[in-house]
């Protein structure tokens, strides 16, 4: 299995015990830990307000952040779960993105979706398209993309896009392009773009989840006449991790206190619905079984996310001790 690192950048109220002038030497501290480490990516979210609720904490904004770990890792792959397309035009978007490839030496990623937070969208002035025309935006987007890093230069007239032999040089350093990660797991549309598009895709992480969405992917696959073993299939986990169940529960509580403070009492209960019981959560041994069965079941690329690591990085520590080894 593959292990990919969430950074706190502020999205998910993980920088609040963080004062703001030290919001970026804690990342990138964490990235050049990532890069001196297990891990074989890190991972930031394009999203600018916070999120289970909208508050005036800081959120990071992720190209920015993706060009300048570029500049302060080496070795480490870097990527956005997930870039949302209808904050950038395509044709820009491809053209950052080989950017970040260049200062990074090749390392990126690229995670791309349909976009879902709708209070993001409204407040930045994109309006709020319906489903089917945000699904159907990622869809020219993408095709956009990949021609832009495969010729340089990308002309399209369609229904959502129209660009006109928008000059995308330097092409990326990487042979082919940038891989492109298609996140979500709408069972018609989304799926059915990343069968004929990605390299990899990004969905429902939890056992039978995981095992529906792959089985729908490789159905939309044969249709299209793809090979799914092309088709890298990750997931997302939050992570809480302890060396006993009480120190699990300790931590889960840790995280529910710190919550609470910034969202109230019934929204982190409903957080931690996130937590209990699910992949990521337990004692070393517990995790490393339940991601076992995850890997027999395709999942061959995990990208976990540590809430507590901008101010504590015992837990951390104890799963590149003891998960990844056991996995890698």
């Amino acid at each position: 299995m593959r292990f990919g690192l969430f950074l706190p950048q502020g999205w998910r109220l993980d920088l609040v015990d963080v004062p703001a002038d030290r919001h970026w030497p804690v990342i990138s501290d964490l990235a050049a830990r990532a890069d001196a480490g297990p891990w074989e990516s890190v991972w930031v979210y394009d999203h600018m307000h916070t999120s289970p609720l909208t508050s005036s904490e800081a959120t990071h904004e992720a190209w920015s952040l993706m060009s300048a770990l570029g500049a302060v890792t080496s070795r480490v792959r870097l990527g956005q779960m997930c870039t949302c397309l209808g904050y950038r035009n395509p044709a820009l978007l491809a053209k950052i993105a080989a950017t970040v490839d260049h200062i990074s030496g090749g390392r990126v990623e690229m995670g791309i979706g349909a976009g879902w937070y709708e209070h993001e969208w409204r407040a930045y002035g994109y309006g709020f398209p319906s489903a089917g025309e945000r699904l159907g935006m990622l869809d020219e987007g993408v095709r956009i993309m990949r021609e832009a890093w495969a010729q340089g230069v990308v002309s399209l007239e369609g229904e959502h896009y129209r660009v006109d032999g928008a000059i995308v040089q330097p092409q990326p350093l990487q042979p082919g392009g940038i891989p492109v990660w298609v996140a979500g797991g709408g069972e018609r549309k989304t799926l059915r773009i990343a069968a004929r598009y990605a390299d990899y895709t990004n969905f429902d992480g939890t056992p039978d989840g995981f095992a529906h969405k792959a089985e729908v992917l490789r159905g939309h696959c044969a249709d299209l006449g793809r090979d799914p073993a092309e088709i890298t299939m990750t997931a997302n986990y939050n992570v809480a991790i302890g060396e006993t169940e009480k120190e699990v529960a300790d931590r889960l509580a840790s995280l529910r206190d710190r919550m609470a403070r910034h969202v109230g009492a019934d929204e982190a209960d409903r957080q931690l619905g996130a937590y209990r019981g699910l992949p990521g959560v337990g004692t070393p041994g517990q995790i490393v079984d339940k991601l076992t069965a995850l890997r027999d079941l395709g999942m061959d690329y995990g990208i976990f996310y540590f809430p507590e690591i901008a101010t504590d990085t015992s837990g951390l520590e104890l799963f590149e001790r003891e998960v990844v080894p056991a996995l890698s």
